[in-house]
C-alpha cells in the first residue's frame, strides 16, 4: 500500500514508460487501492498526467546538463522533478529534495545536481526552447501535420489547450462524458421508437445517450473486451432502450439492407483532438496510422450506407482534427455515395468544416471533434 503521493506517481510513471501501461487505465486503478485523500489523489494525477504529456519538454530541460543518457528509472525521476520545477512551479527545495529521495541510490547525486541546474535555468521565453514541438512536448509530426491543416496560430492554440487537464462533465444520469461527445449525441437527433445503431459503441456513453431520447439502440463493438466494458457501463447507469450488446465488425454489420432509421459511426481515429484526456496517446500514435484509420473510416461508412433506410440518417463523428480523417472523408463520401446528402451544419459552438462541422479544444473547452451528417435519398 503506497501512501506517499510522489512515490505512487513515480511507480505509475515507471509502469507507463517501461511496461507500456496506459496512463488513463492504470492510474485510476492505483488510486482506488491507495489510502490517499482527495487532495493527494489530485496531486498524483497532476504529476502522472502532466509528466507524461510534457515528457519531451522535461527531457530537454534535463538533457542540457547530462553527459549521457540515464537509465530508464533515473530518466523517469528526472522528468518528475523537472515537471514540478518548470510546469508546477514547485519551490526548488521541495521539488528537488522530495524527488532525490525517490531516485535509485546510485544516481541520487546526479539527480540532485541536474535538478538544481534545471531550477536555475527554466526557459522564460518561447524562443528559449529549440522548437515549438519541444516547448509544447509533442512529436514533430503531430505539430507539423496540424500546422499544415489548421495554420500556425490555430494549431498552436489547439496543442496548448490539449496540454491542460480535461474538464470533467457529468450527465444527468451520472455518466462522465465530454461535452463534445454529448453534443454529438444531440446531433444524431434520435427520436422515440426509432431503430438506431451505434456501431463503434464502447465504452457506451453515446449509446446510452441515444437511448435516453426513447429510441431503441443497437450497440456493438468489434472486440469482446470492449463489449464487456460497454455492457458494464450500460448496466451501471440502467441504460434502458439499449438492446443486448453485440460483438460485431462494423464493416460487415449483421443488419439487413435499409433496416435502420439512424446510424452513428463514431469511428476509430487518431484521437488527435482528445490528447488532453489521454496523456500518453501522443507518444503512441504514428503518422501512418492516420492514413490507415482514414481507410477504415471509409469502409465503416460504406457499410452504414447499406443498412440505413431511405430517408434515414448517417452520422459520422471522430475525436480528431486532421483533414485526412474529416474533410478528406467527406469529400470521398460526396463521390462514393452521392445518394447521401449533407444535413445542415450545426451552429455555435460548432464551426463549419466542409459539409460538416468541428469544435476545437481551444474554442469550446472540449475534446476536438468533427461531425458530418447525411440523409439517405435513395
Amino acid at each position: 500500500m503506497i501512501t506517499e503521493p510522489r512515490q505512487l506517481a513515480l511507480d505509475a510513471l515507471n509502469r507507463i514508460e517501461i511496461e507500456g501501461a496506459f496512463a488513463n487505465v492504470l492510474l485510476p486503478k492505483m488510486l482506488a487501492v491507495s489510502q490517499l485523500d482527495s487532495r493527494d489523489r489530485n496531486f498524483v494525477t497532476e504529476l502522472v498526467y502532466g509528466s507524461t504529456r510534457m515528457q519531451r519538454a522535461c527531457d530537454f530541460l534535463v538533457d542540457r546538463f547530462m553527459a549521457k543518457d540515464p537509465d530508464a528509472k533515473t530518466r523517469t525521476v528526472l522528468r518528475l522533478g523537472a515537471y514540478q520545477l518548470a510546469f508546477m512551479r514547485t519551490p526548488t527545495h521541495a521539488a528537488v529534495s522530495a524527488t532525490v529521495e525517490l531516485a535509485p541510490q546510485r544516481t541520487r547525486g546526479l539527480v540532485n545536481a541536474v535538478l538544481r541546474k534545471v531550477a536555475n535555468n527554466i526557459p522564460e521565453k518561447d524562443a528559449d526552447w529549440p522548437s515549438l514541438a519541444v516547448r509544447l512536448s509533442y512529436p514533430d509530426w503531430i505539430v507539423d501535420w496540424l500546422i499544415a491543416d489548421m495554420g500556425l496560430d490555430a494549431a498552436t492554440k489547439a496543442l496548448e489547450a490539449m496540454n491542460a487537464p480535461a474538464s470533467r462533465t457529468e450527465r444527468d444520469d451520472g455518466y462522465t462524458q465530454d461535452l463534445g461527445s454529448q453534443w454529438v449525441v444531440d446531433l444524431v437527433s434520435a427520436q422515440r421508437d426509432e431503430l438506431v445503431a451505434d456501431v463503434c459503441a464502447a465504452p457506451g456513453g453515446k449509446a446510452t445517450g441515444l437511448a435516453s431520447a426513447g429510441a431503441t439502440v443497437l450497440a456493438s463493438d468489434l472486440h469482446r473486451g470492449r463489449v464487456r466494458l460497454l455492457a458494464g457501463n450500460i448496466d451501471r447507469i440502467s441504460g434502458q432502450g439499449v438492446a443486448p450488446v453485440l460483438v460485431a465488425n462494423a464493416t460487415a454489420l449483421p443488419y439487413a439492407d435499409r433496416s435502420l432509421d439512424r446510424i452513428l459511426v463514431d469511428a476509430p481515429c487518431s484521437g488527435l483532438g482528445a490528447l488532453r484526456r489521454r496523456p500518453d496517446a501522443r507518444w503512441r500514435i504514428t503518422p501512418d496510422a492516420v492514413e490507415t484509420l482514414g481507410n477504415l473510416q471509409r469502409r465503416l461508412l460504406t457499410e452504414a450506407c447499406r443498412v440505413v433506410k431511405v430517408g434515414g440518417t448517417v452520422v459520422f463523428s471522430v475525436c480528431t482534427i486532421t483533414n485526412a480523417e474529416t474533410l478528406d472523408i467527406d469529400n470521398w463520401m460526396a463521390d462514393a455515395h452521392p445518394n447521401l446528402v449533407p444535413i445542415d451544419r450545426p451552429g455555435e459552438p460548432w464551426m463549419p468544416l466542409g459539409r460538416g462541422a468541428v469544435i476545437f479544444p481551444h474554442t469550446a473547452d472540449t475534446d476536438g471533434m468533427a461531425i458530418f451528417r447525411y440523409r439517405c435519398q435513395s
